[in-house]
């Protein structure tokens, strides 16, 4: 507590020494003292400003949670569904000989190193997805242990491997299959693929989630938007664009993943109510926050037309 009122922190009592306690000063006060990279400091001047951003970061986390295991099942399961009926087949093997792209049956105007590129993919896929069924096997996980330690069955199925495989493994095993069933996932979904000619949309959109995701579970600051990883491509920004009536897509603030989170929340046909629910317990997060700091940290975190989006974002809907 001295050595942030040295730095200019009020700071003091009771109530405030346990608080910097329960958040720890390093993963507080030094985690949420800038805005996305550490140059870009917040100016602070009260352990309450600091206190009400970590406040902030922890119940967009809460809200966003329950979401993102939506998003996550139901995709999986779109996906698997779409698999299943390409293979005809719970096989995992046939699924790597059918729905997943390689030297043998990848476009026919690939190069010789565009083949050999698929085929190293669909090694790499084969290499993840034994090591997802070894450590579940290791952490004796029912849903694989099930089949390995029965006589009667003779390997997991697809639908059991979807089951453990993380969002990240997901995007790549979408990334590896054919045109033709990432044309169907897509289809099936409902995504607008105008602008997305290879059907790179599903994964591209998946691993931008899948950025987040893991910021969630692992605690880590999501405010703004530190976590990502990926950048947009043209597609992933016109699809949005155009399906809600968006000026810019730049995946730089969270607004724009409240966004993606809603866009296919829709196309997985949630309810208008929960939708609007949703955002609206965004905006009071977000309202409560700007309250409680000073004006100049509050035109940091929030961006400027936030409000502006969030209301052509509920018209969409």
């Amino acid at each position: 507590m001295r050595h942030l009122r040295k730095n200019g922190i009020a700071i003091s009592g009771g109530k405030q020494k346990r608080q910097l306690r329960n958040t720890g000063y390093f993963h507080g006060y030094k985690g949420y003292r800038f805005f996305g990279y550490s140059s870009n400091r917040l100016p602070f001047t009260s352990f309450d400003e600091i206190y009400a951003t970590i406040q902030y970061d922890s119940k967009l986390k809460n809200l966003l949670y329950g979401k993102m295991m939506f998003i996550e099942t139901a995709v999986k399961c779109v996906a698997l569904e779409s698999i299943l009926h390409f293979v005809q087949s719970e096989n995992i093997q046939d699924m790597y000989d059918k729905a997943v792209c390689s030297y043998k049956n990848c476009p026919s105007f690939f190069s010789s190193d565009q083949k050999k590129k698929a085929q190293q993919r669909k090694l790499n896929l084969q290499g993840m997805i034994q090591s997802s069924l070894t450590r579940a096997y290791k952490a004796e996980n029912p849903k694989i242990t099930h089949f390995y330690n029965n006589v009667g069955y003779s390997g997991v199925p697809i639908w059991s491997l979807f089951e453990i495989i993380t969002l990240g493994d997901f995007g790549f095993l979408l990334s590896c299959l054919t045109y033709d069933v990432r044309n169907d996932i897509s289809s099936r979904l409902g995504l607008n693929v105008s602008a997305d000619t290879d059907r790179q949309l599903a994964y591209k959109y998946i691993y931008t989630l899948k950025d987040l995701r893991n910021a969630i579970a692992h605690n880590s600051v999501v405010f703004d938007t530190r976590f990502r990883e990926i950048d947009p491509t043209r597609a992933m920004k016109r699809c949005l664009e155009q399906e809600i009536g968006l000026s810019y897509v730049n995946f730089k603030t969270i607004g724009d993943y409240i966004i993606l989170m809603c866009y296919i929340m829709k196309l997985l046909d949630t309810t208008k109510t929960e939708l609007r629910s949703f955002v609206r317990d965004f905006e009071k997060i977000t309202d409560d926050y700007r309250n409680s700091v000073n004006p100049n940290i509050a035109n940091i975190v929030i961006h400027p037309d936030l409000s502006a989006r969030m209301t052509i974002l509920k018209n969409y809907f």
